[in-house]
């Protein structure tokens, strides 16, 4: 079976387009076959009825039997064929006119009476020695000049209509054979030409490389039949150039980020290599070392998390989480960092959602930080949440400078900063969204931002029904 898959698609079908044809010719030619044999079987069954019927109307007409005794001969040209058999006999005697080449025994049959015609079902069906088939009849005939009743016995031998029907079986063979090949050869070179389009949509594809990904098919020269195929293909080279695009953004970004705490590693490393120093210097030296260690650490395990949430999947137990007391712990925890920029945390919620505790956690505190760190201070940083007919809505909302809709549709992208005070020094390092979007799609939900004239800036959550309890 894997042998027939991996043939060629038109030496497959064309097989098969020859297989049908061979079946339909065929089964047309048995039909006609068997329509010639029955119409020459009844031609001879009407024969047949008709001579013995003629033999009938002689002998009544003759004066007495030894007319006919005198002259058998002339009966015998008159059967049409020299393997026919005729017999004549007075009933339950022996014949006295026998016609009977081949020394056929006649099978039981009951005489048509008389006055009564011949029917086709007065035939019995026989067989001669080497299988050709025989039809028998038998009849009374009254002889007029004496009233002496006589059996005609008469029986066709159906050897010229075999011969026929033998030649014809093969001349329907013979044109069967040659229909199937006409048809494999046509359908071969109509396969060909039909399938010339997704040979040239092969060397188009061919074309495409990564320095050459802005290639498409042509839509609009394919066939019909094709078309989706090609609106296919091209779409997902649409969805490998985004990806390929961000991928080499994301590259970019992350050289850039981690060139950052490098630099300043090996900088201040040559400096204080430069001449001896005293051991406060070379704890100090070491201190602001370990914290830009701890920045790359902290890059390098939210990639890892990021990588791990788009490629391998992540198994996420979730559990029943109240609202309410999750964001008040949350809100306690960021209470000292948001008073020293006059910020006040509020909180309101209800019900609960079924989540990872960790992965829960770590999105809303990063919505948190994100709010407190970019809100107008003296300001007020909520946080909501909410059971609703079709999950549980969690908001993080703060007021802030507005935001273009250009920028908002990129805050969760990795790295990402839309303006200059994004370029500080953060927890997240441009991946801190990213991250929040990510815990969300392993949970089947969605996280969403919308900012309004004014600056007020709403981060959403939402996890859908199958995630979320009452």
């Amino acid at each position: 079976m894997n042998a027939w898959r991996r043939q060629s698609l038109t030496a497959r079908v064309t097989f098969l387009f020859a297989l049908i044809a061979y079946a339909i010719v065929s089964i047309l030619g048995m039909y006609l076959y068997s329509s010639t044999r029955q119409a020459l079987e009844t031609r001879a069954d009407y024969s047949l009825i008709g001579k013995v019927e003629h033999f009938r109307h002689l002998l009544h007409d003759l004066y007495n039997v030894k007319q006919m005794e005198d002259r058998p001969t002339l009966f015998e040209t008159m059967l049409g064929s020299e393997q026919d058999v005729l017999m004549f006999a007075y009933p339950g005697q022996a014949p006295f006119v026998r016609v009977n080449p081949d020394n056929m025994t006649p099978p039981p049959m009951t005489p048509q009476s008389l006055g009564q015609p011949l029917t086709l079902a007065q035939l019995h069906a026989g067989v001669r020695a080497d299988g050709v088939r025989v039809r028998w009849v038998s009849a009374l005939a009254d002889v007029g000049g004496d009233g002496t009743v006589v059996m005609i016995t008469g029986a066709h031998v159906m050897t010229q209509e075999s011969h026929i029907l033998a030649r014809y079986y093969w001349q329907v063979m013979a044109a069967a054979a040659v229909s199937v090949l006409l048809a494999a050869l046509l359908g071969f070179l109509v396969l060909k030409r039909g399938f010339l389009p997704l040979k040239a949509m092969a060397s188009r594809a061919a074309e495409v490389s990564p320095t050459n990904i802005a290639i498409r098919l042509r839509e609009q020269d394919a066939p019909q039949e094709l078309r989706r195929l090609a609106a296919s293909f091209n779409a997902m080279l649409d969805r490998l150039a985004d990806g390929y695009e961000h991928l080499s953004q994301f590259s970019a970004d992350l050289a850039h980020e981690i060139r950052t705490p490098i630099g300043a590693l090996m900088g201040q490393t040559q400096v204080t290599l430069g001449q001896v120093r005293s051991a406060a210097e070379y704890q100090q030296v070491l201190e602001s070392n370990l914290e830009e260690l701890e920045r790359l650490s902290r890059i390098v395990e939210n990639i890892l998390f990021l990588a791990h949430a788009d490629h391998a999947g992540l198994a996420v137990e979730k559990s029943p989480l109240v609202l309410a007391d999750e964001l008040h712990k949350i809100a306690d925890y960021f209470e000292g960092v948001a008073e020293e920029r006059g910020i006040r945390l509020e909180v309101d919620a209800s019900g609960k959602v079924q989540a990872s505790p960790v992965m829960w956690r770590r999105a809303v505190s990063n919505l948190v930080v994100n709010a407190v760190r970019y809100a107008v201070p003296g300001s007020t940083v909520r946080l909501s949440g909410r059971p609703q007919a079709t999950g549980v809505h969690v908001e993080v909302e703060n007021q802030g400078d507005p935001i273009p809709p250009e920028q908002l549709e990129r805050l969760f992208d990795r790295f990402y900063r839309g303006d200059k005070s994004r370029s500080e020094y953060t927890e997240s390092n441009g991946l801190g969204l990213a991250i929040v979007r990510a815990i969300m799609l392993v949970h089947g939900g969605s996280a969403d931002v919308a900012c309004s004239g004014e600056g007020l800036i709403r981060f959403s959550l939402y996890f859908p029904d199958s995630a979320a309890a009452a």
